[in-house]
């Protein structure tokens, strides 16, 4: 009998990896990962830091770079409103040089706010390290909610 990729490596399995497999097949319309495992539809988000010196950070950002920040982010926010059952507003502006900000908020709360740089290299070194990112960002949002839940409720 054969292991399953999701035994080989549990990080698989936690809601952070579900969650995002959902946001990427959701801006899949063609249906290009249909059949896809985890690691190839994630794989865009791992690079080595050889790799990330190598694109250049002239020129706009390519479509499927600035969909993939989207959908980091609305992962995180999909995570948020699981936890605290208040929606969660992610919003991003990226400069047609790379920079930008991303926002999410719940109720008239802001609970992150991130300053984007060089989002033509938005990568991480590992899918652990992209999780440990995202646990991080969400721990500080729901503490936040949980600081100020009068004003995340409006």
């Amino acid at each position: 009998m054969t292991a399953t990729t999701a035994e080989l490596d549990p990080i698989l399995e936690t809601d952070y990896i579900k969650e995002m497999v959902k946001q990427m097949r959701a801006i899949d319309s063609y249906g290009t990962y249909d059949g896809w495992s985890v690691e190839r539809i994630l794989a865009p988000y791992i690079k080595t830091k050889e790799q990330r010196r190598e694109i250049p950070v002239i020129g706009d950002p390519d479509d499927e770079t600035l969909a993939r920040v989207k959908a980091f982010y609305n992962a995180i926010a999909s995570l948020i409103e699981k936890e605290c059952k208040l929606m969660a507003v992610p919003m991003i502006n990226i400069t047609h040089e790379g920079f930008g900000r991303a926002l999410i908020t719940v109720g008239k709360l802001v609970v992150l706010d991130r300053t984007l740089r060089d989002v033509h290299r938005f990568s991480f070194d590992s899918l652990s390290k992209m999780k440990d990112e995202a646990d991080k960002l969400l721990s500080v949002s729901l503490e936040i909610i949980g600081e100020h839940p009068q004003v995340a409720g409006l």
